[in-house]
Order: structure tokens, then sequence, then C-alpha cells
């Protein structure tokens, strides 16, 4: 009984070290698979919700973000490294019915070495924040650029609508037609959203041949989208 403790304890003790000994450097590099959907900065929510200050804070907690499921809600899960590891793993195993659509991470190594990364990054202030948000290849400006001061080919004046087509006029005077089921409109009404009157166009796709309106309120997708051939 005696051996049987003290391997379970030596068990325990290596697995937490391993947990603690994971690389940052390389954390971060994992870290790129969560940028588009995930910010660092406080309160600052994109299709989940922001990771700063997320140890210790009850899952579906933050409370500027509106989206959790209810079975996140009623988990009654505190993240810390042991709880992130096993959400990180596989969301869907850990908590049921939650709308997470990660698969989740099945190499625990660079699990460890995300947790080392996001342990002191979800730091509100901590440098390595900044630096992941403005770094990482410009992969976070792609993913949600701030959209309060565009150049003109990226600002919108008009938007037409004939039979199958949209034509969408900017304010550099182009018009540049769309099929469409290839042109999104969606909404941001966030302190980086457009500025009302002047939504954004953002491009999408590889070919070029899809694009996405983003307006400061839906009540402007109306007024801007006329019948017109």
């Amino acid at each position: 009984m005696r051996m049987f403790l003290a391997l379970a304890l030596m068990f325990m003790s290596t697995g937490s070290f391993a947990a603690e000994e994971g690389d940052s450097t390389r954390g971060q590099r994992v870290y790129n698979a969560c940028v588009a959907c995930h910010s660092l900065e406080p309160n600052k929510n994109m299709t989940g919700p922001s990771l700063a200050d997320l140890w210790d804070r009850p899952a579906g907690g933050l409370k500027s973000f509106t989206r959790y499921s209810e079975a996140l809600k009623s988990s009654g899960i505190i993240w810390d490294n042991n709880s992130l590891d096993a959400w990180l793993a596989n969301p869907d195993k850990f908590i049921p019915d939650n709308e997470m659509t990660f698969r989740g991470i099945p190499d625990a190594r660079a699990r460890a070495d995300l947790l080392a990364f996001m342990k002191e990054a979800t730091k509100p202030g901590n440098a390595k924040m900044a630096q992941t948000q403005g770094g990482m290849g410009g992969m976070m400006s792609r993913a949600a650029p701030n959209l309060k001061k565009l150049d003109p080919e990226d600002q919108v004046r008009k938007i037409s609508y004939c039979r199958d087509t949209y034509r969408v006029t900017t304010a550099d005077g182009k018009t540049h037609a769309y099929w469409e089921r290839n042109l999104r409109f969606k909404t941001d009404s966030g302190d980086e959203g457009p500025v009302k009157g002047a939504p954004a166009i953002l491009g999408a796709g590889m070919m070029g041949d899809r694009a996405a309106v983003v307006f400061s309120a839906p009540e402007e997708i109306t007024q801007f989208v006329v019948r017109e051939c």
C-alpha cells in the first residue's frame, strides 16, 4: 500500500512538473490557431470570449460575453492548469454539448506549451499580450481589423442589387460586382467597428470573388442596399 501511494504521488508530481515545464515560445506558435476567435485584451470579445485574466475564472463567467452555451455556464468548472488542459485536449468530451467548434489538441506537449504561454499572456497588461496582438505576422490584425479608419477602397458608399448580383461602390469611385451568395453582410457595434454611415468592405476568399460588408448596426443594411438595374 505504501509503495502504491509513493508511486501515485511521484506520478502526480511528474505530471504537474511536465505541465509547468511547457515552453512558452513554442506555445506562442500554437496560439496562432486561437487568434482568429479569441483576444487577449480585457473584454475585447470576438467569436469567442476574451482570454484576459482567464486563470481562476468560472467557465462561462465573463460578464461582457453573452454567447456562452448553457452547458458551459452550468458546468461549475473553474479554469486552471488541469481544467484547461482537459478542455484543450477535447472540449466536447470535457464539457458535453458546449458550442466550441475547436476539436482539441491531442498532443500533450503542445498543450503544455500553449498553457505555459497563455498563463503569462492572459494576465492583463502583460508585455506578451501586446507582442501577441501586434505580432505574429499580422495575424491578429487580419482576424479583426480596426474599421474606424478606412482607406477609400475599403469604405462603402453604395450597394445596388440586380437579379443575382450585388454591386458595391467604394469611396475611391470603383464598383465591384459580386454574385449574391458571395457577398456577406455583417455588423460590428464594438469599439473597432465602422463609423455610422461608413460601412467597410473586407475581401475574402483566395480568388478575390468574395467579400463581407460590415455595418455599424443592422438598420444600416436596408439603408444602403437598393434594388437598381
